[in-house]
């Protein structure tokens, strides 16, 4: 399979670490606007197109790689805003995307248990539900987007997930649950940046040949 790299920092080269170790080829990078010029033409080669850049950059990649019919897999987040516009573009004109908040497995799975915890708790209103995610400095968009995900499935108002930026921290998402006498806490906790870069790959592996929008759910099926 070739690959494309929409993206080359710490994410994009663990990804073409994970690609090439998997026996694929990376036949371009691309990170930055000049890039595009220099590369395009290699890009058109892709097979498939990993994306994950910055939310101010990823609409522009995601529109450009469906000019150019390639399928993409987006792992960046802070897009939401459009998310709604760029979906029914892409079924209305029949591209192929695949997004995700997050590219890891257990997360997830992380996914699955809240959900099922949550339909557990609506009877227990004795228990408050809060949420924390914890990331490293670098993180530019603010609640996270699997803690955006995670919020979908419980009775929280976004605005009230509480937010860390620390140096060095992978990833760290905890749903709690509170009532005067207990706690009930869920948590999933990232120990490198390999597991968003293994779900990635399998994602762009999964997505060959098909058409249409898809999620990490659709893999997991």
């Amino acid at each position: 399979m070739k690959i494309a790299l929409l993206g080359y920092g710490k994410m994009g080269k663990i990804i073409e670490k994970i690609a090439l170790q998997n026996n694929h080829e990376v036949v371009a990078r691309i990170d930055n606007e000049n890039d595009w010029g220099l590369m395009e033409s290699k890009l058109k080669q892709a097979d498939v197109t990993i994306e994950f850049s910055t939310p101010q950059t990823a609409i522009k990649n995601i529109l450009r790689c469906f000019d150019l019919n390639i399928p993409i897999v987006v792992g960046t987040t802070g897009w939401d805003e459009q998310k709604d516009e760029i979906l029914a573009y892409a079924k209305q004109h029949q591209k192929t995307l695949f997004y995700a908040s997050n590219f890891s497995i257990g997360v997830n799975l992380f996914f699955e248990l809240n959900k099922k915890l949550a339909e557990m708790m609506k009877n227990y209103t004795d228990y408050k539900v809060s949420m924390e995610e914890v990331h490293h400095l670098q993180k530019l968009d603010k609640p996270s987007g699997t803690a955006i995900s995670l919020a979908k499935d419980l009775p929280l108002e976004i605005s009230n997930i509480k937010s860390f930026r620390e140096k060095d921290v992978f990833g760290v998402h905890t749903v709690l649950y509170e009532s005067n006498e207990d706690i009930i806490e869920i948590k999933h906790e990232a120990k490198s940046r390999e597991g968003f870069a293994i779900g990635a790959v399998l994602a762009a592996e999964w997505l060959i040949g098909k058409t249409g929008i898809y999620t990490m759910s659709d893999i997991l099926k």
